[in-house]
């Protein structure tokens, strides 16, 4: 196979705040296979809570070029590379122009059946009260919401506020880390009080054994205590459900995996997404046909989406066509 890497930039149509930062613009790395006649597509996000930077990234991604031409398959690519938004390119790269090779549509590759359209949770940013109410004013006909907290003392207030904005809506909640032990107890009593059926990672991990001694009001999902399969070890007893995202993974094939240990193990699955485009959410559709919440809205949180982009009416996003993807 023959590799072509790039860093690409969106912009996106408003800031994204989490408790880590801000951003006005998607950084993302695409690597593309081609065998001479077709050529397959897949799009990462570098991670930077875990140290991943786009430069980066492409030179481990450049690093498996002499193995790439001499014939390295996608099988023996989760041997040679770790879980991480590298891997998740060239892994979804693969899968891509092995679909356009065969005339065989990835699901039934993966043996899955064919994908159906599904409700994706939209993002509220974390901001003032007053902010994040009038975002989830404007949002509120959406039947799903994800708000991100973590933004030290007002986070009662926060939930409060955009339970008020939005009284129609199921609400879940990321705090991105943001929560300590000291806060954790009245932080779920708020969010719970709001009607809030999901939390995200409200502690920091590794720093996360108060929650398997508290007696939870509502489940809690792992997502940055939750990489690939081998994470799943530390979760018991602390944690209800796992977010997976593909760039954590290391690609479709690993995600499709951690899916269904995970199940075997009793979490409930979530399935979620960076800010990206359509490219990158393309495989996550296929993952999240088996999960109890999905939130893939990266592309609708961009000033435009690339060309052949994933199909959204609302909040109901569509497979992808074999233009973009698969």
């Amino acid at each position: 196979m023959e590799l072509s890497v790039r860093i690409e930039r969106w912009p996106l149509a408003g800031a994204f705040t989490i408790s880590r930062g801000s951003k006005t613009e998607a950084v993302v790395v695409v690597a593309e296979l081609g065998d001479g006649t077709h050529r397959g597509r897949g799009e990462c996000v570098p991670y930077a809570r875990y140290g991943e930077t786009p430069d980066g990234i492409v030179a481990t991604i450049e690093a498996m070029r002499p193995a790439l031409r001499q014939g390295i398959d996608r099988a023996a690519l989760q041997r040679a590379m770790p879980a991480g938004a590298a891997r998740n390119a060239l892994d979804c790269a693969y899968w891509d122009v092995n679909a356009k090779r065969t005339g065989v549509r990835v699901h039934n590759m993966a043996g899955l059946a064919a994908p159906a359209p599904l409700t994706t949770a939209y993002t509220i940013s974390l901001g003032s009260p007053a902010a994040m109410a009038a975002a989830a004013e404007r949002a509120a006909w959406r039947p799903l919401l994800k708000v991100k907290l973590g933004g030290g003392d007002g986070d009662g207030e926060r939930i409060a506020t955009v339970r008020r904005a939005a009284p129609r809506a199921e609400i879940i909640v990321d705090a991105n880390e943001g929560w300590s032990e000291d806060d954790l107890r009245q932080n779920l009593a708020a969010c719970a009080d709001a009607g809030v059926t999901l939390i995200e990672q409200p502690l920091r991990q590794g720093r996360d054994a108060a929650l398997a001694r508290l007696k939870r009001p509502l489940p809690v999902c792992a997502d940055e205590s939750v990489r690939d399969r081998g994470s799943l070890d530390a979760l018991a007893g602390k944690y209800d459900a796992v977010n997976i995202k593909l760039d954590k993974a290391g690609g479709l094939t690993e995600a499709l995996a951690l899916a269904a240990e995970a199940e075997r193990r009793g979490f409930a699955v979530m399935v979620g997404c960076m800010v990206a485009t359509s490219l990158a959410v393309a495989p996550a559709v296929l993952v999240a046909q088996r999960a109890r919440v999905v939130d893939l809205d990266g592309p609708l949180l961009l000033a435009a989406d690339r060309p052949d982009g994933l199909r959204y009416d609302g909040s109901l996003v569509h497979p992808p066509e074999p233009a973009l993807w698969g």
